[in-house]
């Protein structure tokens, strides 16, 4: 611990941590808003295929013109990876393909990688772990994520010696949101076509928020990082507020929701009747925990944890997440400590892309936030089993076969590119698992 101490230490010493920024959205955005006031904390260089773009971007976060203009900007990335002054790669530019392709030059450059790209991770995430791992650098998922936020609650628990019955987040879900379409997402939102785009607001990145790609996405990660279950038909999105959470997150047989201890789960922050939960967890993180003994669950009692009606189950919660403006986190602790704040382990959990609609051979999938398809969770063994396309190669490839409404496409649906750097690394993966 102490990582402010040995950046303070590292400022004193002029010998600042630095870091490649790739993408300079949204999230990256953030992260940059947070280095003027952070010492021995340093970006070398930011790639972005909109240089003018990202250099506005610093501008509107209050970079001043003397910390603009120590700083590169590039179109490439590869670039930025390979230069000899950076010793974190943070990847934040939310395109699987790319995502893949940039952890492994970090990996061949003996870069250290915070994937803020958790499209790239599912999608390949177990093999790049251990290609990293085998390089001695360090793969770690991004704090102020919701995945990394659950994976330290999930270590919290499980190293005070609580049995982990549940972990997830908080979303806005109705089932209806499965069929959202861009030209849909923002009646949904409440708000018209002309406020979103003034405001900037990309519809199919949103549209992934809604469907409930992200969600997926989100849970397979965490079922990778925390050997936890998938649900084996998708999640449920239960409503739940913060003080129901383990009256509802625990196994069925005790009168909750889950097919059995030791699941991911998101909850919605409405009812189906979609009016508001109480006290919902929208923006927030959780785990339910199982008391391992009779004293322990008295002790719930007398410190006022919120248990379910047998008093044996209760739940931790963070009600809500920064984002990129805690994203110092990640890249400290992989430069200071060799240490990642949430990794792939195993491949749990797979997202696998659904049609939307019935779709005819000849269309062009549009991949994540769409028209056509949607994410969905299922357990690693079962997406092997029936070929699903992964909805991070769903992207712009043609479709061979009919699809009907809610049903997965699979690789045999689909014309996919075998020569593709990504395809490639994505179907070693999963021949090693299902070896394995």
């Amino acid at each position: 611990m102490y990582i402010y101490d040995e950046l303070k230490a590292r400022a004193d010493a002029n010998n600042p941590v630095r870091v490649a920024l790739v993408g300079a959205g949204k999230f990256g955005s953030m992260f940059l808003s947070q280095i003027p006031s952070t010492p021995g904390l340093e970006v070398a260089v930011i790639a972005d295929l909109r240089v003018d773009a990202a250099r506005a971007s610093c501008v509107e976060v209050g970079w001043d013109e003397a910390r603009i203009a120590a700083t590169r900007f590039t179109d490439d990335a590869a670039e930025a990876i390979a230069a000899g002054d950076v010793d974190v790669v943070v990847e934040a530019t939310g395109h699987p393909s790319a995502g893949v392709r940039h952890a492994r030059m970090a990996i061949r450059h003996g870069k250290h990688i915070v994937m803020v790209n958790v499209e790239a991770d599912v999608l390949a995430g177990p093999l790049l772990a251990r290609e990293a791992a085998r390089a001695g650098i360090v793969y770690s998922m991004a704090y102020g994520d919701q995945p990394a936020l659950t994976v330290e609650m999930v270590e919290w628990a499980r190293s005070c010696g609580f049995d982990v019955v549940a972990a997830g987040k908080g979303t806005k879900y109705l089932p209806a949101y499965h069929a959202s379409t861009p030209d849909t997402v923002w009646d949904h939102y409440g708000m018209t076509p002309e406020e979103a785009a003034q405001a900037g607001m990309n519809p199919k990145m949103f549209n992934s928020f809604l469907d409930g790609t992200k969600s997926a996405l989100e849970m397979a990660a965490i079922a990778n990082g925390c050997d936890l279950a998938p649900p084996s038909n998708g999640l449920a999105f239960p409503p739940c507020g913060m003080d129901d959470l383990a009256e509802i997150l625990r196994p069925r047989s005790v009168g909750g929701v889950l097919e059995s201890t030791g699941q991911v789960e998101v909850v919605s922050s409405l009812n189906r009747d979609g009016s508001l939960v109480e006290r919902d967890l929208r923006w927030g993180v959780y785990v339910v925990i199982e008391a391992p003994n009779d004293y322990a669950a008295q002790c719930f009692r007398q410190y006022g944890m919120n248990t379910d009606a047998t008093g044996r189950y209760s739940a931790m919660y963070k009600p809500f997440h920064l984002i990129g403006l805690e994203l110092n986190m990640s890249v400290l602790s992989a430069a200071l400590l060799g240490k990642t704040t949430g990794s792939t382990k195993d491949f749990r959990g797979d997202v696998v892309a659904v049609a939307k609609r019935d779709l005819r051979p000849g269309e062009i999938l549009d991949g994540e936030g769409g028209a056509t398809v949607w994410g969905k969770l299922l357990p690693a063994a079962t997406s092997l089993d029936l070929g699903g396309l992964p909805i991070g190669l769903a992207q712009g490839v043609a479709l061979k076969n009919p699809v009907a409404a809610g049903s997965p496409v699979t690789w045999a649906d689909v014309e996919y590119d075998v020569a593709d750097e990504t395809v490639i690394v994505r179907r070693n993966m999963e021949t090693m698992f299902a070896a394995k």
